[in-house]
């Protein structure tokens, strides 16, 4: 049996793994798309954006909370980098 994985590449080269299309919505898709983009444009303006692997899930939980309430981010933005971060885990 073939699985196809799939990857989409953003605007700024980075790579993001996709898990199979047959357990992925496109707006969960979409919302990986988002959240790479936007990680890269809010994390990186205070510090050096983190990998999502340098932290577990629960771990990131308690990151992003505190970070969306610094940065005053809305909250669909942080649920989208949230997603991206906990993707590879």
């Amino acid at each position: 049996m073939i699985i196809a994985i799939s990857a989409v590449v953003l605007a700024s080269g980075s790579l993001i793994p996709t898990a199979p299309a047959a357990e992925q919505t496109a707006a969960q898709r979409q919302q990986l798309i988002e959240g790479a983009h936007l990680w890269s444009i809010y994390c990186n303006q205070c510090h050096n954006a983190r990998p999502g692997s340098e932290f577990s899930p629960a771990q990131w939980d308690a990151i992003t909370m505190h970070m969306k309430t610094l940065s005053n981010m809305p909250a669909k933005d942080m649920r989208a980098i949230k997603a991206f971060l906990e993707f590879g885990h």
